[in-house]
């Protein structure tokens, strides 16, 4: 057991920041600039941000408040144990977790990460390079997402086994790992919403065209609209 939680502990989600993504000023994890007063971003007037980046950007706001409460459920249970209201906070978070922030990351995914990444590799703009294969921000982003994924398991799975076992002694153990954890998730997760917020969506305002972006959009919300599984509506596609 001791070496899977040596393990867990070299997960660091901080060690990769974004290196000279653009000309922007650089922002330390530890030292964000103040929320109230975002950097302004050229290209990111609220009237002409892109009606799918609103969208984006309005989900991580609501991400934004579901990790404030999750954060202060992990602090409450730190300090009075695992109870009843504890126990909702837990499984309110992992039910937005999977149902709403997996979403979430998949519309990313699915249409404004691939193409960004192209115009960012073909304007240069890639933060690191390993030989033939170049980094870009679009590449950590999604890195985080893979990251999100496995620390959720990680916290999910310690924390309803610390609840199983018979031994309080090794309950508590397992229950400090889970809550270490849980706290680098939210972390992971604040710096990963800043920096898409404050370094990925401005790129893609500027590099991909208003036509690209409500074509991925229009593509999101037929997706929405799709019927239930089971029903058997057939779709034209124009």
């Amino acid at each position: 057991m001791s070496d899977l939680l040596q393990d867990l502990n070299k997960i660091d989600p901080l060690k990769r920041m974004v290196e000279k993504q653009t000309e922007q000023p650089e922002f330390s994890p530890m030292d964000p600039p103040d929320a109230f007063s975002p950097p302004s971003l050229e290209g990111m007037d609220a009237d002409t941000v892109h009606p799918l980046l609103q969208m984006l950007m309005e989900e991580h706001r609501v991400a934004v408040k579901k990790l404030d409460e999750f954060d202060q459920t992990i602090q409450a249970i730190a300090k009075n144990g695992y109870d009843k209201t504890t126990h909702q906070g837990i499984s309110d978070f992992f039910r937005y977790f999977d149902e709403n922030l997996v979403k979430h990351n998949q519309k990313e995914e699915l249409g404004l990460f691939p193409l960004l990444k192209d115009r960012l590799l073909a304007s240069g703009e890639h933060a690191q390079s390993h030989g033939d294969h170049h980094e870009t921000g679009v590449d950590i982003m999604e890195d985080d997402h893979i990251k999100a994924l496995q620390l959720a398991a990680i916290v999910f799975n310690f924390v309803g086994i610390s609840v199983r076992l018979p031994d309080p002694k090794s309950g508590m153990m397992i229950l400090d790992a889970g809550l270490e954890q849980a706290k680098a998730l939210i972390e992971l997760l604040r710096l990963h919403i800043f920096r898409e917020d404050n370094v990925i969506f401005p790129q893609a305002q500027r590099l991909l065209s208003v036509e690209e972006m409500d074509a991925m959009l229009a593509k999101l919300e037929i997706k929405n609209q799709a019927p239930a599984q089971g029903e058997h509506h057939h779709h034209h596609t124009h």
